[in-house]
């Protein structure tokens, strides 16, 4: 199955779902080549350093819930707020449970799928 999809309600699913399986191919072909993530405050990725940071994270198999707050589209834009958490492990290997917020911006491809556009994890913080 694959993990993009024409409907915007069911992104943020699938996302989890390529998320928890580890693998990071798939969830980096959730996002736009110049997709923006800001998984650390004040911090923004993309390229080849986001990619990476993917699968980086992804090797300490962490376990994401997410579900969404509020979606709105115009045209070939989505706004989504998400609700998440993220079970992983710390520097030191201890269990560390890692909530927000999202605040995300898809864009809709040429293909007819969803896409991050911006991915903001803690939109909420100031």
């Amino acid at each position: 199955m694959s993990n993009l999809t024409s409907d915007v309600e069911k992104h943020t699913a699938l996302y989890e779902a390529a998320f928890n399986s580890g693998d990071a191919d798939a969830v980096n072909a959730m996002y736009t080549d110049e997709a923006v993530a800001v998984w650390e405050p004040g911090k923004p990725l993309s390229g080849e350093e986001r990619k990476n940071a993917v699968k980086e994270f992804l090797a300490n198999k962490p376990k994401m819930r997410a579900k969404p707050r509020q979606t709105f589209v115009t045209g070939d834009t989505a706004l989504l707020i998400v609700d998440w958490s993220i079970a992983t492990v710390d520097a030191d290997g201890a269990p560390e449970l890692l909530t927000g917020v999202g605040v995300d911006v898809l864009r809709l491809g040429e293909d007819g799928n969803w896409r991050y556009a911006i991915d903001d994890p803690y939109g909420e913080q100031e």
